[in-house]
């Protein structure tokens, strides 16, 4: 994905999609490890999207008309991440 896409999206969007690339990493990793995955290239697109997501954030973050709202969405999906893992784990 383009940074330009990227930054088209919305803070929330970019969150949402950076951790759904960080659990897929995740799972390529343990995969990799478990010597049953192969799509190597697959491995280092993600990764670079993922940077990609992470750095156009960090720029809207640092911009003044939206630094609030990126702080807002980060913890918003933070708290709702450990409701996921707390409803797991029950």
């Amino acid at each position: 994905m383009k940074a330009q896409k990227i930054s088209e999206l919305e803070p929330v969007e970019i969150v949402k999609q950076a951790q759904d690339a960080q659990e897929q990493l995740f799972r390529f990793r343990f995969q990799m490890g478990m010597g049953q995955f192969e799509g190597l290239k697959k491995y280092r697109i993600l990764k670079k999207d993922r940077a990609r997501m992470l750095t156009v954030l960090r720029d809207k973050e640092l911009n003044a008309g939206s630094a609030a709202q990126v702080v807002e969405v980060k913890a918003t999906a933070a708290v709702q991440k450990q409701a996921a893992k707390a409803k797991k784990s029950k």
